[in-house]
């Protein structure tokens, strides 16, 4: 098939990051190819147009790229044409040598809790869709008349969907976000938001880069809880300094000053085989609490401890703190 004189045709489904960049890759290989994109929608770049928050225009940057491998010779964007509805992957085999599904999962995932499908419960891809102008949920309709919402996840989106809630009017009137959304957002009675997470602050995956801004509530609200949550995981995730042995520096060392009801200890012995054993301590109260290792997991979980009032103590065989250096 692949001769001088007929090049490979190619079909690539879907114009989001994946469909570009494969598009990128086939084009740069040097062989002469047709690259065909098949969009189900009229307009490219999936979730970079219809799944990034509207209040973080730096993230949409890469939309520059994807329209620079759209103007290279050899392709051709075709919208608004559905795979299943307006064509079949037969007919598409007989029109091109290759096929590349690119078009993600476009359905979510059900958690399977009873009252997951009550009224008031949405799922982040009808949110985010509606607030972005998605021609599939812009017609969806949002209760923003309670004072009360609760956002189930502890990652980008939940953030996304936290502060786009949590943002005054005023702040959103200069992004790009929707304006039947805006309207909608304008009319919110939300004063508080609660982020529920199956584990702690310091596991959460918000982005590093862009979520330094903490939402600051509407006019006449009430702090978000939500706020000193995310406060919490940055301090969580702030990685320790390094000693002079390249091990992480006690709090102390590094001229910080300890966090009160944390001590840190070494075991006062070690067995024959090498192994450190602890001798008990003396006058222990009944919140002390062991923490066996003082890598950063374990000095994580004593200052946890400590900001919850209790007594924690640190032990660890090595001669410095810190654990493993990475």
């Amino acid at each position: 098939m692949n001769t001088p004189d007929k090049a490979l045709k190619i079909a690539v489904i879907g114009s989001g990051p994946s469909g570009f960049y494969a598009a990128e890759a086939l084009l740069r290989a040097g062989l002469p190819l047709q690259v065909d994109m098949l969009e189900r929608l009229p307009t490219p770049f999936g979730l970079v147009r219809s799944g990034v928050a509207p209040d973080h225009p730096k993230l949409k940057e890469v939309i520059k790229v994807y329209d620079r491998i759209a103007r290279s010779p050899g392709f051709r964007f075709l919208g608004n044409v559905a795979l299943g509805r307006d064509v079949t992957v037969a007919e598409l085999r007989a029109h091109y040598h290759a096929i590349i599904l690119a078009c993600g999962a476009q359905s979510d995932r059900c958690m399977g809790i009873p009252g997951e499908d009550l009224p008031g419960s949405h799922t982040a891809t009808e949110f985010v869709g509606w607030f972005n102008g998605h021609p599939d949920y812009r017609d969806h309709a949002f209760d923003l008349g309670r004072e009360v919402a609760v956002i189930v996840g502890q990652g980008n989106v939940a953030a996304d969907v936290c502060r786009i809630l949590a943002k005054p009017v005023d702040e959103l009137r200069t992004t790009d976000i929707s304006e039947h959304a805006l309207d909608a957002l304008a009319q919110s009675r939300i004063r508080e938001i609660h982020i529920i997470g199956r584990r702690g602050p310091a596991q959460a995956m918000h982005r590093a880069v862009g979520d330094r801004r903490r939402p600051r509530g509407r006019p006449g609200g009430l702090p978000l809880r939500a706020r000193q949550r995310r406060r919490a995981a940055r301090r969580a995730r702030r990685p320790p300094s390094r000693g002079r042995h390249g091990r992480a520096a006690p709090a102390d060392a590094r001229g910080a000053r300890p966090l009160p009801g944390v001590s840190l200890r070494r075991p006062s012995r070690s067995d024959a085989r090498g192994r450190a054993s602890m001798s008990a301590p003396t006058a222990a109260r009944s919140t002390d609490v062991l923490v066996v290792g003082a890598g950063p997991a374990g000095l994580g979980c004593a200052q946890e401890l400590a900001r919850r009032g209790a007594s924690a103590i640190v032990v660890d065989r090595a001669p410095a703190l810190g654990g493993v250096p990475a």
